[in-house]
């Protein structure tokens, strides 16, 4: 399994926000929605996203990519200079920037979303909703905000994208959040393959034989109890061999790594399942619950049980969901 795959085949979309913004100039819409991580393709016409902070306006025209990563705030807009008429804060809940509900004004049709229904621009909006679904070590190899230009492998998943937001079949949910995987895969991977591309040491490492081989041992089967010795012993090298070639290459030690890995993987389990606290530290390579839930507090600041409770896997209130845009689940679709 290489790095990309690695990250999000487990934890992926699920219920994932997507739209299409369709728009008239002018326009400009804040976004503030604290979410993980945001794709952004132009179908038609151009458009412009703005950093907070005084960062340089990125142009996005037709099959460009922007890929966002929060919680910063940003503004998306048909020049740098238009004044943001609308906000978009966390799940999707959009309001005047005066606090005014604005979602079902501008709902055009199912996921369609704009000023207007035949606007010059229209740009197709995916959303990760919960941290959990991004890989933490994912989120913190990317920039704020990078763009992919218009390339002949990712058009083909737009078009498919752009074809399939707007209809509302049976399994649509399901094959919205997998089409929006894997454009987001296709974008990452056409980011870190870009000449100069500074990939993160796990990313790199993938392709050397030695550690690419320990890392994909680790990552396949994180409940295993290894050691440096018995990993060496699988890759083929000798353990101080491989300590020193992880270490250099990824930039942690190959203990270290799994220990973060396996309290990844602990963390999606627990937001995302109703085993046990004793389950899932089985599941994750800990012999007792004491020392998993010891581990996971002091990297996460908080027991399992507190990371469970936490507001990050709460679903938004019933006042939030009327005022959603039309891109979240169906329970939350307004009606035009």
């Amino acid at each position: 399994m290489d790095a990309l795959a690695g990250l999000l085949d487990g934890p992926r979309a699920r219920g994932a926000f997507l739209l299409r913004m369709v728009m008239e100039p002018p326009w400009a819409v804040r976004i503030e929605d604290r979410a993980p991580i945001c794709l952004m393709s132009v179908r038609r016409g151009t458009a412009f996203i703005v950093p907070s902070g005084g960062g340089e306006p990125v142009r996005l025209g037709p099959g460009d990519i922007a890929v966002a990563r929060g919680p910063d705030p940003y503004t998306v807009a048909d020049a740098p200079g238009t004044t943001a008429h609308a906000l978009i804060g966390p799940g999707g809940v959009c309001t005047t920037l005066r606090g005014r509900p604005l979602s079902q004004d501008m709902v055009l049709s199912v996921r369609t979303w704009g000023n207007a229904a035949d606007g010059a621009t229209a740009v197709l909006v995916g959303t990760y909703l919960l941290d959990g679904e991004i890989s933490r070590r994912l989120l913190d190899a990317l920039p704020p905000l990078l763009t992919v230009p218009a390339d002949t492998r990712t058009r083909p998943l737009l078009d498919l994208l752009d074809a399939e937001i707007a209809q509302d079949e049976p399994g649509q949910r399901v094959v919205l959040d997998r089409l929006l995987d894997l454009l987001l895969i296709a974008a990452l991977r056409a980011w870190f393959a870009r000449p100069g591309a500074d990939a993160p040491g796990w990313y790199r490492a993938m392709g050397d034989p030695v550690v690419g081989a320990a890392l994909r041992l680790l990552r396949h089967d994180p409940a295993h109890p290894w050691t440096v010795a018995s990993l060496a012993a699988r890759a083929g090298v000798s353990r101080a061999g491989l300590a020193r070639r992880f270490t250099e290459l990824v930039g942690e030690p190959p203990m270290a790594y799994l220990t973060g890995w396996r309290l990844d993987v602990a963390a999606d389990l627990l937001r995302e399942s109703d085993a046990t606290v004793e389950a899932v530290a089985r599941k994750v390579g800990y012999s007792t619950p004491f020392a998993f839930s010891a581990a996971f507090k002091r990297v996460r600041g908080v027991s399992p049980q507190e990371y469970r409770g936490s507001p990050q896997g709460k679903h938004l209130d019933l006042p939030d969901r009327q005022r959603r845009l039309p891109g979240g689940p169906p329970s939350a679709r307004l009606t035009p």
